[in-house]
């Protein structure tokens, strides 16, 4: 096989598994609990002004889905309460992630916000 044709093999192979398995080893539990929280914080109002965030925060099927939905859950709490209160849910939930996923992201929310 030439390099070309093994290079792309290879690649399609990656997404086709980034597909089927979440790419971290996160429990099931873990997953639902910070699920929960974005849930929470866009509470009951949410289902009918933000269905599509609220669906995507359901069936996120991994850590890093959940990890880049905060800034629309961030908009949608912020739309619906005021930013005050938004990022307030959104440091709480931000905390949820330390040691999930890369400490270069986490590390600004083991400071309280301003």
């Amino acid at each position: 096989m030439s390099w070309i044709a093994e290079n792309v093999v290879g690649r399609v192979g990656s997404l086709l598994q980034g597909l089927t398995a979440p790419s971290k080893s996160v429990s099931v539990t873990t997953l639902q609990e910070i699920r929960l929280a974005m849930l929470a914080a866009l509470g009951d109002v949410a289902e009918k002004r933000f269905p599509l965030v609220q669906l995507r925060v359901t069936y996120a099927s991994d850590i890093d889905d959940l990890w880049y939905l905060r800034g629309d859950v961030m908009a949608a709490v912020a739309s619906l309460r005021g930013e005050a209160v938004a990022k307030e849910k959104l440091h709480q939930i931000s905390t949820m992630f330390v040691g999930l996923v890369p400490q270069n992201l986490t590390n600004k929310f083991s400071v309280r916000p301003s």
